[in-house]
């Protein structure tokens, strides 16, 4: 299983993009700007940054798979956020665990 210890800092995501993998699935961690709609603009200013968590089968990179092969959720960008994205992947990990050990060895 993905563990907290296996994802790097908030102070590393606020400057960089984290890039993992686990028996086949592999993701991704990044710090975006999301804009909401015109009465939430006027509470929180122009946008809110989030973590998004994008997940792909392997064997391959983020910038060589392509974007209907992935899989995006927005989640707060805070030590929560992080840990609840760690559920979220490790949730998707043991409802096809088959799906994810196949994209491991499929290369």
């Amino acid at each position: 299983m993905i563990e907290r210890g296996d994802v790097l800092s908030i102070a590393y995501l606020k400057k960089a993009v984290f890039t993992g993998s686990y028996e086949g699935m592999r993701f991704r961690f990044a710090a975006v700007m999301r804009e909401f709609p015109d009465a939430e603009k006027e509470k929180t200013g122009n946008g809110k940054q989030v973590l998004e968590i994008t997940v792909w089968e392997g064997p391959y990179a983020y910038d060589a798979t392509l974007e209907e092969k992935k899989r995006r959720r927005d989640f707060e960008f805070s030590e929560e956020g992080i840990q609840e994205g760690i559920r979220f992947l490790n949730g998707l990990w043991e409802a096809e665990p088959e799906k994810w050990q196949a994209a491991k060895t499929s290369w």
